[in-house]
């Protein structure tokens, strides 16, 4: 029985705050965001615990 594949064109869930987020990979194998690393880095750092810090004195989650 053959199995059957998903269409591409769906697009997977995402957070609220990124909607419209696109990353793609470009022919010399840089990947290509339609967000700047800044805003995405300040999205991570407000919604993701850092484990590494975790257990550290002075770190809030």
């Amino acid at each position: 029985m053959a199995r059957s594949r998903k269409s591409k064109n769906r697009k997977p869930k995402v957070h609220e705050e990124l909607n419209g987020f696109e990353m793609k990979i470009n022919a010399l194998g840089e990947l290509v965001s339609n967000y700047d690393i800044d805003q995405i880095n300040t999205f991570l750092n407000r919604n993701v615990a850092d484990k590494k810090l975790k257990g550290r004195r002075g770190y809030k989650s």
